[in-house]
């Protein structure tokens, strides 16, 4: 296939230039690049230094961020949109001119379980394409089918590549499946099995029969400074604070007391849990069980409930507080409200729709189709003031959201780096006013412990369950229910 030659239309910052310079000579290589920092700028000038020895590039990204990226090959390069191609819930194998495209931005989450996109990707991968995976946390699980698929489609790629600011969000085991994607030889495995023997030690748990076999936790990690020696050679690894002079964050935050009516269920979700504790005979507490009171608590204190499908509402001050809050912003401001749960975005956005009007407030959930996301999108950056999002929608590569300075935590997950990829939204290149953040939540209750581990970029699931798991091998299980009380 002939392509047209292209040309980059914006100036590499320094970093960027000694990105490009370390990994040119590679064909494979990560950039491990703080969110903000440029990372498809940097990718973009490899891709124009290798347009006479690849024939297309496959972008693959998060679901929630194809469009963006596809803006961004139009902000930088001479390419136009007739040269790259945005996978759709339509386009398969058979898709006319699927071939003539430069660029192909293609969803990770479709590898999972889509046949039409996994054959078409099937289609297009040679021995000339360069492969990106960017956010490549998405491929960290060695086991899951879209990690497996994309790695084994991309072998036999020229170049493959791996963006992220990231690359270990529950340590050293996140490593194989990203290292293994751009070659086997960089850790030197053949098998994650291997790697596991050489690196990581699990927990163990006692069977019924009394022998221990290992579950699935790891206690503690072994020889990493093998792993980030193996690894150097291959990778670009810049912070946000060694090559940019951004605006600084400010942070603040706002209480409320949780009603009467919150208070009752609060307490009876914790003792539910707690009696279920104490009637389980060998009382060990599955990951899924603590997600579920979290989750459980957090919807109380956010307003409503939901139980055997069914889903109760309380009276409660958050959304009051949210209220308040906007209103003492100065009204030419932007503001971007990071939501955990769809039932706090419709709240939410009914509540600023009455002060402000419809078209004040756009949305960005996992609930609309791809197009409407764009539509809400392109509808707040044209003429909006609020954008009302979830995290897991837009957590990650919404670079129109620099726009704003001022951003409202109304509900946090659980773990630092997605409260940190939400921040970094706004807090990027482009970025000429100070952020401010601010948290809202309900005091004595599950949000101090949430906003506690997010001070301290800890995991909220996992600083809980480690310690409950050193009560429980100490046989201290009355503590283990005052520990849930406490909550």
């Amino acid at each position: 296939m002939m392509n047209k030659r292209w040309n980059t239309t914006t100036a590499l910052m320094t970093h960027q230039g000694h990105a490009v310079a370390k990994l040119t000579p590679l064909k494979v290589g990560a950039l491990y690049m703080e969110m903000g920092t440029g990372k498809t700028r940097t990718t973009i000038e490899l891709a124009k230094l290798r347009q006479h020895k690849i024939d297309r590039v496959i972008w693959f990204c998060p679901v929630s961020v194809k469009n963006t990226i596809a803006k961004e090959f139009l902000k930088h390069t001479t390419s136009s949109e007739q040269d790259m191609l945005v996978f759709k819930n339509s386009t398969n194998s058979r898709t006319r001119g699927l071939s003539d495209k430069f660029w192909v931005v293609v969803g990770i989450e479709s590898m999972s379980s889509s046949v039409r996109t996994i054959s078409a990707i099937q289609k297009l991968i040679t021995d000339k394409t360069m492969v990106v995976v960017d956010e490549s946390t998405y491929i960290k699980g060695h086991r899951s089918y879209r990690t497996r698929r994309i790695t084994l489609l991309a072998k036999i790629a020229r170049y493959r590549m791996i963006l992220t600011g990231t690359p270990m969000t529950q340590g050293p085991v996140d490593l194989f499946a990203q290292m293994n994607f751009l070659s086997p030889q960089i850790l030197g495995y053949d098998s994650f099995y291997t790697f596991a023997n050489n690196h990581l030690e699990y927990e163990q748990v006692r069977m019924p029969d009394g022998t221990k076999r290992d579950s699935k936790r790891i206690r503690s990690t072994h020889n990493t400074d093998y792993l980030a020696a193996r690894i150097a050679p291959y990778a670009y690894q810049i912070k946000k604070s060694e090559c940019l002079d951004l605006p600084k964050k400010v942070y603040t935050s706002y209480e409320y007391d949780l009603s009467s009516d919150q208070r009752f269920a609060y307490e009876q979700a914790k003792e539910r849990f707690a009696v279920n504790l104490m009637n389980q005979d060998d009382w060990s507490t599955s990951s899924i069980a603590i997600f579920q009171l979290f989750s459980e608590l957090q919807s109380i204190v956010c307003g409503f409930l939901t139980l055997d499908g069914r889903t109760v509402t309380f009276d409660h001050g958050r959304v009051r507080l949210l209220e308040q809050t906007v209103a003492d912003i100065n009204p030419s401001e932007r503001v971007v409200i990071w939501a955990k749960y769809h039932h706090c975005i419709d709240e939410i956005t009914e509540a600023l729709t009455a002060s402000y009007g419809e078209d004040a407030v756009a949305r960005y959930d996992g609930r609309l189709s791809e197009s409407r996301r764009e539509k809400e999108l392109q509808r707040w950056v044209n003429s909006g003031r609020f954008l009302v999002g979830t995290q897991a929608a837009g957590g990650h590569g919404l670079n129109e959201l620099v726009i704003a300075s001022h951003v409202i935590f109304y509900a946090n997950g659980f773990k630092y780096s997605e409260r940190l990829q939400a921040e970094d939204r706004t807090h990027r290149i482009g970025q000429t006013k100070s952020c401010w953040y601010a948290d809202l939540y309900a005091e004595n209750t599950i949000d101090d412990r949430i906003s506690s581990n997010l001070s301290t970029k800890g995991w909220t699931l996992k600083s809980f369950m480690t310690r409950m798991e050193q009560l429980k091998n100490d046989g201290l299980k009355d503590q283990i229910v005052k520990m849930v009380m406490a909550l």
